[in-house]
């Protein structure tokens, strides 16, 4: 069997591959793991009752049980909801939008997908664009996206020391050059995996480096405004014709459901659209059918401010409160929980790499995820990568317990020798 350059590269193992399957066998092999690695959503009480009894109203009216189960959507979603979606969005925050400018796609992984390899690959003119990233740690879904090699390339960081054993990334400006062969600008907003927000000044100049060289910013709001808002500091809610916005209902509690949905400037919502059509024919119907109610009953922002986001913030503040005590007196430092659903991790001068450490862990049943992988298109060596672990904190307290603790035991082992 012979596969293709594409083939291989997208069945070779990555970070994503590993985290997913971490995610389903390992749990299976052990019910006891303590999970704190994957990217799964908490289950939160108040939303789970609201999709509940969303799910009945659909199933209990035949029309839309139909538009459900029976009926392909139109290759951007159906209309009459991204209608409802762009009224919402120009009510709320004034965006000059109609329908033409949202597209929904199969989750937001998959729009990623089809958005990086519109804007970076091989061009017309023999040309490589690439996709830049302005700072790294970042997403590791984006790895192996490109269906050419060594699509991405990324800066590092400037990082500020805060009281309390903090720290913060920060976009270097000072360092950071638009690549003359950068077809994208990508960015997320909180970061997965170290819970950061840019500011909206970090923003705005992002957004005049990309408007300079002719090309988009693309925003990753998979935990971030307006929806699901999982948000801890201010930070306004952005777009413009030459952002690239991307949502996901996975936050608000439907990852089963994979929705994400694309805003942007419509020339590039039609060429999403189409590429979506080849690649997966359709978007899914059950997340649109949640939207829809949210939406009608005036829900969508006001659940993502006034339950979602205090839901994680409590949990967060938890989350902390017991790694710092598990890791007291050890050489650790813990990036500013800003937002997303992450606590990352930094042993400075850690003896072992990051991936001897998770797999110390694992053996221990604690399943973390190595922030080696969260460095994609950073082609300088930086030990930095090799010092950090990311954790969920989705869990409950007693588990956070306990897996802080044998974290902190593992890494005073590593320190001891």
């Amino acid at each position: 069997m012979r596969f293709s350059l594409f083939g291989q590269k997208l069945s070779r193992d990555a970070g994503i591959i590993s985290l997913m399957d971490d995610l389903g066998s390992a749990l299976r092999e052990n019910p006891e793991m303590i999970f704190m690695g994957g990217g799964n959503p908490a289950r939160v009480p108040a939303m789970e009752a609201f999709f509940e009894q969303a799910l009945h109203r659909v199933l209990d009216d035949p029309e839309e049980k139909l538009r459900l189960l029976g009926i392909y959507q139109p290759p951007a979603g159906d209309s009459a909801l991204l209608d409802d979606l762009a009224s919402m969005l120009r009510r709320e925050y004034g965006w000059q939008i109609t329908r033409d400018h949202i597209a929904l796609a199969n989750g937001s992984q998959s729009a990623f997908f089809v958005l990086f390899n519109l804007f970076g690959g091989t061009d017309a003119e023999g040309n490589f664009l690439r996709i830049q990233l302005p700072m790294t740690p970042e997403y590791l879904g984006y790895n192996e996206q490109g269906i050419e090699e060594k699509l991405f390339i990324s800066s590092r960081p400037e990082i500020e020391l805060l009281d309390n054993q903090f720290f913060k990334y920060h976009v270097d400006f000072k360092q950071l050059e638009v690549h003359p062969d950068a077809g994208a600008l990508c960015v997320s907003r909180p970061t997965n995996p170290t819970g950061n927000v840019i500011s909206d000044q970090e923003l705005d100049g992002l957004q005049v480096l990309a408007a300079r060289q002719q090309i988009p910013l693309i925003v990753d709001g998979a935990y971030g405004t307006p929806f699901p808002n999982i948000m801890f500091v201010d930070a306004a809610a952005s777009w413009n014709e030459n952002m690239i916005l991307v949502l996901s209902l996975s936050k608000l509690g439907l990852p089963g459901a994979r929705t994400g949905i694309v805003i942007a400037r419509p020339d590039i919502i039609q060429a999403f659209a189409r590429a979506n059509t080849i690649v997966s024919l359709a978007p899914g119907n059950m997340g649109a059918a949640f939207m829809k109610q949210l939406i009608a009953g005036d829900q969508l922002l006001s659940l993502s401010r006034n339950t979602v986001q205090p839901f994680y913030q409590a949990r967060m503040q938890q989350a902390v409160s017991i790694f710092k005590t598990a890791l007291a007196g050890l050489p650790y430092r813990l990036h500013q929980p800003e937002g997303a659903i992450f606590l990352w991790l930094w042993f400075e001068g850690l003896p072992i790499d990051s991936d001897a450490l998770y797999q110390r862990l694992k053996q221990r049943g604690v399943l973390v995820v190595s922030g080696h992988h969260f460095f994609p298109g950073l082609e300088q060596p930086w030990s930095h990568r090799q010092q950090c672990i990311r954790i969920t904190y989705c869990q409950d307290n007693e588990k956070l317990v306990a897996g802080a603790n044998i974290i902190a035991q593992e890494v005073q082992k590593a320190f001891q020798g």
